[in-house]
């Protein structure tokens, strides 16, 4: 195996599958209220938890166990790049729209798990090579967020969605190319519904501070929702220019706080770490809502830029978290669970609660006032704080912080 060609294809892989997602996600919201779908925005942000939910079952009994995964990969982007690509055309009949979307998560979802099975299956020292690969996916979608806003300055447009879908039918092409990986699941017996979902670590990870985790995990991510859908409309609305460039120094944080964590968890802990990453999503609702009323940009940009702390110290820390709690054998199956939960449940029911919250808030408006979009965001910051505190006082756990990987 060439080393060097190997490790070149996996980044541009990384780098093209997070391009594909950062292309749209962030401007469809604005999107969608320039086209008069703004009443159910929310429901572009709920497709991809509600995929998120079904890719477990995709790849646990289908895709696990039949095809490699670099035919999977390819075929995925590409039908779901012909459904993103013909969404627009769809703009005068919202319902159609929505589906079109929804296949397109449908399709996307399983191949963020596909491209981390591939890049571990053809690299020889995880810890060290995949955050080195997987850095390219951030990289991807500040690159199509830069392109989208300073280049075509295009975020009120349908051009999102052609860059996205060319990219993804870019990105099916290419997965072809990709060293072979077969099946990982092939050689195993009947699986189930259980396995998939995770229940079975469940059951064997069942503690009071696991338990506190899980729910911890699940709830703050219904808060969660409301930062990915109605922060890039909030910024617009009150006139922060080149919204889908100013929304990736998040993803720019991102980078800086994972190279910094090995040093702030030598100091904090688990526990601590994750409570620093939940201060951080109150902090973040917080400014916002202290600067609705007056537009005040270095508070908006600030809380963007927390988005750093929000991502690597809860997320990254709770996989790490549950990679020290599991065994081998349940590890994967663990790691499912906690995404399921989150990204799957939790980013499902924030998205329609999130939804309803604009809606109410608009009183019957086209869009919010200043003085309703601070109230809207006390909400989440008021959810948040919460959260923190329910997490501060419950859980009780020991991680031994020289032992985590990071």
């Amino acid at each position: 195996m060439n080393t060097s060609s190997t490790t070149a294809r996996l980044s541009i892989m990384m780098f093209l599958q997070f391009f594909v997602w950062g292309a749209w996600y962030v401007t469809v919201g604005i999107y969608m209220g320039e086209n008069g779908m703004g009443d159910i925005s929310h429901w572009a942000y709920t497709v991809g938890p509600l995929a998120a939910v079904i890719s477990p079952f995709f790849l646990g009994m289908i895709a696990d166990r039949y095809f490699s995964v670099e035919k999977v990969l390819g075929v995925m982007h590409i039908l779901g790049g012909a459904a993103i690509l013909a969404a627009p055309f769809a703009v005068d009949s919202p319902v159609t729209f929505i589906l079109l979307l929804a296949f397109h998560m449908l399709c996307y979802m399983p191949t963020i798990g596909l491209t981390n099975t591939l890049a571990f299956h053809n690299i020889t020292d995880q810890e060290k090579q995949f955050p080195l690969l997987r850095v390219f996916g951030t990289i991807g979608w500040i690159v199509a967020g830069v392109f989208v806003s300073l280049g075509l300055k295009a975020e009120t447009t349908a051009v999102p969605f052609y860059v996205a879908g060319i990219s993804g039918l870019l990105m099916g092409v290419f997965s072809f190319s990709l060293p072979h990986t077969p099946p990982p699941a092939a050689d195993k017996g009947k699986i189930t519904v259980r396995e998939v979902l995770g229940l079975d670590a469940l059951a064997q990870l069942n503690s009071r501070p696991f338990n506190v985790f899980i729910l911890s995990s699940f709830l703050i991510c219904i808060p969660l929702a409301t930062y990915y859908n109605f922060a890039p409309i909030f910024a617009n609305d009150v006139a922060i220019s080149n919204v889908a460039f100013k929304m990736s120094f998040g993803q720019m944080s991102e980078v800086l706080f994972m190279l910094l964590m090995p040093f702030f968890f030598r100091r904090l802990g688990v526990k601590w770490m994750l409570l620093v990453g939940m201060a951080a999503w109150v902090l973040r609702y917080a400014l916002f809502a202290f600067a609705a009323t007056e537009g005040v940009a270095w508070m908006i940009m600030f809380g963007i830029i927390l988005h750093g702390i929000c991502y690597d110290f809860f997320f990254v820390t709770g996989q790490i978290y549950v990679d020290k709690k599991s065994t081998p054998e349940i590890r994967g199956q663990a790691q499912g669970f906690l995404v399921f939960v989150t990204l799957g449940a939790g980013m499902l029911i924030g998205a329609q609660v999130s939804g309803w919250l604009n809606n109410f808030y608009k009183a019957g408006n086209e869009v919010l006032t200043a003085t309703a979009w601070q109230s809207f965001w006390w909400v989440p910051a008021i959810f948040a704080a919460v959260i923190m505190v329910f997490f501060l006082l419950m859980f009780k756990d020991e991680v031994d912080s020289s032992e985590v990987n990071v």
